[in-house]
């Protein structure tokens, strides 16, 4: 899937990706980069939104796991269980969420349980930038689950 096939996906998928601007800056079953201007994701501090950063870091996180199960030929349910957000400084302008998986070597034991039992929980990490420099991150835990018929 391009970034530009990603970024109408998601704002087809998930309506609050359109109203935040986001866009894919890339696109593989590695990593996502998702990235959002300032205006639409402002708060009253002229900063971006704690929630506004934490829900693209959630994005990214979610859109790497669909794309990689994608990739695999599944078709999966994915949904967010938990997850850890830190912030580590106020974000003043266009932002970006780069995710990956907090350990690649998890994939394999990710993809047994979900072919075994329809369902399995992965960590992804993504990690919030602004201007070059690092903003936040975000851990999260995934479940996936199968669709009937896969």
């Amino acid at each position: 899937m391009s970034p530009d096939q990603l970024t109408e996906y998601l704002h087809r998928q998930i309506p609050l990706s359109a109203a935040m601007e986001a866009t894919a800056v890339s696109a593989t079953t590695q990593s996502v980069v998702l990235s959002a201007p300032l205006a639409p994701n402002i708060n009253h501090k002229s900063t971006v939104f704690g929630g506004s950063a934490s829900a693209l870091a959630i994005l990214a996180a979610w859109a790497v796991v669909h794309l990689r199960l994608r990739d695999a030929g599944l078709s999966c349910e994915v949904v967010i269980q938990s997850n850890r957000m830190d912030y580590d400084k106020p974000i003043t302008g266009t932002f970006a969420a780069t995710s990956s998986f907090a350990d690649e070597a998890d994939w394999a034991g990710f993809l047994k349980p979900l072919q075994r039992r329809g369902r399995a929980r992965i960590e992804v990490r993504s990690i919030l930038t602004c201007g070059g420099e690092e903003a936040g991150r975000l851990t999260g835990r995934f479940v996936a689950f199968l669709r009937e018929g896969s």
